[in-house]
This record gives structure tokens, C-alpha cells and sequence, in this order.
């Protein structure tokens, strides 16, 4: 197995094998909770109308950002913590993001893609394991999906350590990634669409034991299906 690790859409457009898409700070931590809210079915698209008319067409719920703030008329923003203790059972929930959902629609030459966050690394892990793929690429999506962000490279070295059995210290990189600039907005109270809280549940490692597949959406973006993963 030959582990890559890419970053930006640039990554995206040149990730083969077995894809992760990461992003941490917030949009697959934010998807993880939502899952284990309740959503029925999670779509994930890049682009704001079209994520419009799906909520239209499906009653579903609006989730979603532009330079990190909540789009105006939807439901909720990028942020974990808004959503926490929300009951999505039986909902269609589709969600747009300036860096992870558009990660997701804009990989072209996959064999299979997951989403990627700390908060389900080791059921990535072990599903990426029991796959056996010959190529997997990691790509940390960054801020924007321009420019590269600690977290997620982070999270892409931490999977890929695991995965080629090198050693890690989780409470070590949870400590480096406080002081890192996209983390700032958490401990800023004047970015109300970003709590603090937000980092906690980002950071909350392994808290889920399934993986995110996308898998393309008839009309238009992916559909984010869980798959249950044994993890010791």
C-alpha cells in the first residue's frame, strides 16, 4: 500500500486509489455528528443553488458556509456545535462548503472516496486496512481548499502514520493545533459562527467508529453513505 498525502483542489485533481478528503475545521467533523443525529440521507455539493434546489426538491435541511460564515437561508452554519444536540432522524440534510464539499464533487479519477477528521480516524484506519488498496491519497483540503491548513495536514500525517504503523501523540498535536491561525476563530468571541465548543468536537478523536462514502448523486454533488467499522 503507497500512502500519498496532497493538499488543495490542486491535490483533488491529481488524487487516484482509495481518496480521503479531509477537513477538520469543520465540514467532516460537522458531517459525522449529523449522521449520528439522525440524517437519513447527506448530500454533499459545491455549489450554493444547487444545494438550494435539492433542499426544494427534498424538504431537506440547509447546512453550509462561505468564508467560514452561515449562507444566508439556511438552516444551520458549518459548525458542530450548533448542530450537536439536533435531531435529524428521518431528514435529508445537504450540505455546501468553501473547502471540504467542494473537495469531495471535484475528485475525478477515484476507485473509492471517504471523508476524513479526527473524529472517525480510526474506523478510516481500519477500514483503509481491510480494503488492501495498492494507492491511497490523502488530501488535506486546506483553508479554502487554496491554502494549506495545519489541521488537516495534521490529520493526513496522523492517518498516514497509522496506517504504516509509526507512532503518534494525539494530545501532543491537539495542544500544537490550539495555536495554529485557523483554530484562532474559536477562542475569538466576536466569531459567533465559530464556538469554541467547535474545536472540542473537532478534536474529539475517534468519537465515531464509521466512515463517509461519497458516492455521485444523480443530481449533481455526492451522497455521504456511513459504513459501521470494527475498531479495537
Amino acid at each position: 500500500m503507497v500512502v500519498n498525502v496532497v493538499e488543495c483542489f490542486g491535490g483533488v485533481r491529481r488524487a487516484k486509489g482509495l481518496v480521503v478528503i479531509i477537513d477538520v475545521f469543520r465540514a467532516f467533523s460537522l458531517a459525522c455528528y449529523a449522521v449520528e443525529n439522525g440524517a437519513t440521507d447527506y448530500l454533499a455539493v459545491g455549489d450554493v443553488e444547487l444545494a438550494r434546489n435539492l433542499a426544494a426538491e427534498t424538504n431537506g435541511i440547509l447546512v453550509g458556509e462561505r468564508d467560514c460564515v452561515r449562507i444566508e437561508g439556511f438552516d444551520y452554519g458549518n459548525s458542530p456545535a450548533e448542530i450537536e444536540h439536533v435531531d435529524f432522524t428521518g431528514r435529508t440534510m445537504i450540505h455546501t462548503t468553501s473547502a471540504g464539499t467542494q473537495g469531495l464533487v471535484g475528485v475525478a479519477d477515484a476507485d473509492e472516496v471517504l471523508t476524513g477528521a479526527f473524529v472517525n480516524a480510526s474506523a478510516l484506519v481500519e477500514y483503509i486496512k481491510a480494503r488492501k488498496p495498492d494507492v491511497v491519497t490523502l488530501v488535506a483540503m486546506g483553508s479554502g481548499g487554496v491554502m494549506r491548513a495545519q489541521e488537516d495536514m495534521m490529520c493526513a500525517m496522523y492517518l498516514k502514520n497509522e496506517l504504516e504503523g509509526y507512532p503518534n501523540s494525539f494530545e501532543t498535536l491537539k495542544t500544537f493545533l490550539e495555536g495554529v491561525d485557523s483554530a484562532e476563530k474559536f477562542f475569538d468571541p466576536s466569531k459567533e459562527f465559530a464556538p469554541e465548543r467547535d474545536f472540542e468536537l473537532c478534536m474529539a478523536l475517534d468519537r465515531f467508529d464509521f466512515v463517509l462514502k461519497a458516492t455521485p448523486h444523480e443530481d449533481g454533488g455526492v451522497r455521504l453513505e456511513p459504513i459501521h467499522v470494527p475498531t479495537a
